[in-house]
């Protein structure tokens, strides 16, 4: 366990967010090594692949809620120093992601048809797809064992173990990729199937790799069965602040969801640009999100312990870090665009979709560093229905209007990129709002309570 109530902030940010970091860019190469291994299929099973993908914002979003929730509560719990409440936590955590995996798979299965059905641009994306999810489904659902694992230790203020697991855990997956997908060394090709094979065998790994860190290393919380009866008031506290982050990422699912639909006329050309673009995309905003994952233990342990000067000193730290990160990005991507996408594809008419998609939704990078910034600290408090009414302004500003445009003469793909940077841009604002409400509100109540010796 690493206390975070005392010391300097921008070094706990620093410090956390560097393995947070390099966990999430691991993370996201399960999807960039898929991703360039499939482009050699063309773009059918590209653009197949990439609707399918926007399932995992789906799974994404009820990690969320276990994940953000495990951590927030764990995160009190140290800076109250209650260990033998985080003991609870992190076991009623365990037994609420079995049970949401379960749920996943049942869904998932029995929804993938229809699923692909309403995104693919054509039959041979629908199929390739289709295949795809019905292998990475048992990956998906093995996540949130690794995600209530990776957020207690987390909230604990320890993030190494949970950055060597993933990092293994994506090499392994380098390595089975072109043997699963291609056929390296067996001459028998998979193809897309390979694709999700190799995913879900090196998520399988990871998770027993935690599992193992945690019977043998882990002194603050461990594994406990007389834990794993389902206790409701537990689980509520979980839910309570996991749920507005969960429905963050359901929201953008229905974003990604709304591209995916508008542009299905334009052909599967467009939407393998947009999917590599998109991809692209998530690991430029890595360090954007270290910096916002790491304000939530750290703000989080200060917020149980009552030192409300430190929440506040965090959020302008994180600020700080996080737009000079995102600014140079923006930068890179106003610079040369096409390199990014060329990496994956050679077809000419992918990497225009994708670098014009770079070149104009890389004007919302300092905006999104400031929305994820904002959501790290909501988390911190407690509350994090804020951060859920900020994501739903987009409904308004970025679904609706995008809607309207898929049916305008004359519409195309660059006017729904502008479409986005400017409903970013809004959505940050009304970010900056709350959380100035917010802090006004509830960090006097946090240095009000009693606190520890």
């Amino acid at each position: 366990m690493r206390d975070l109530t005392e010391g300097s902030i921008p070094r706990h940010v620093l410090l956390l967010a560097a393995p947070i970091g390099a966990g999430m860019l691991f993370q996201t190469l399960y999807y960039l090594v898929d991703l360039y291994f499939v482009a050699s299929l063309g773009e059918k099973a590209i653009a197949g692949v990439s609707a399918a993908g926007n399932i995992q914002f789906i799974v994404m979003a009820l990690t969320q809620v276990l994940g953000v929730g495990t951590m927030a509560c764990i995160a009190h719990a140290v800076g109250k120093k209650d260990r033998q409440d985080a003991h609870l936590i992190f076991n009623q955590s365990l037994l609420l992601a079995a049970t949401l995996a379960v749920a996943l798979l049942v869904v998932g299965y029995t929804l993938v048809d229809i699923y692909m059905g309403v995104l693919g641009a054509d039959a041979e994306s629908r199929a390739a797809g289709a295949a795809y999810l019905r292998w990475f489904l048992p990956g998906m659902a093995l996540q949130f064992a690794a995600v209530a694992m990776g957020s207690a230790l987390r909230g604990t203020g320890i993030e190494k173990p949970t950055m060597i697991v993933q990092i293994v855990s994506v090499l392994l997956n380098a390595v089975l990729s072109p043997i699963l997908i291609i056929g390296w060394l067996t001459g028998r090709p998979l193809g897309v199937v390979g694709a999700a094979l190799a995913s879900s065998l090196s998520v399988a790994f990871g998770v027993m790799l935690m599992w193992l860190y945690f019977k043998r290393s882990a002194k603050y919380v461990h594994f406990e069965r007389r834990l794993f009866r389902p206790q409701p008031a537990v689980w509520k506290r979980i839910l309570e602040i996991g749920l507005p982050p969960g429905g963050e990422f359901a929201l953008l699912f229905i974003y990604i969801g709304t591209v995916y639909w508008t542009t299905r006329h334009f052909g599967a050309a467009a939407q393998a640009g947009f999917g590599i673009g998109s991809r692209v995309m998530q690991a430029i905003f890595l360090p954007a999100m270290a910096v916002a994952f790491a304000t939530g233990p750290v703000a989080g342990q200060n917020f149980g312990a009552g030192h409300i000067d430190r929440v506040r000193q965090t959020f302008r730290s994180a600020v700080t870090i996080g737009s000079s990160i995102m600014l140079v990005l923006t930068l890179l991507c106003q610079w040369r665009p096409e390199l990014l996408i060329g990496g994956f594809t050679d077809d000419p008419e992918v990497i225009a979709v994708g670098a014009e998609f770079l070149n104009i939704i890389s004007w919302n990078f300092v905006a999104s560093g400031l929305i994820f910034t904002c959501s790290g600290l909501f988390q911190a408090l407690g509350n994090t229905v804020p951060a859920l009414l900020s994501s739903a302004s987009r409904l308004l500003t970025f679904v609706l209007p995008a809607v309207w445009l898929a049916g305008v003469p004359n519409f195309e793909l660059r006017h729904l990129w502008y479409l986005s940077v400017a409903s970013v841009g809004l959505q940050a604002v009304l970010s900056l709002v709350l959380w100035r409400r917010e802090s006004r509100r509830r960090l006097p109540q946090a240095a009000q309570l009693p606190q520890p010796p």
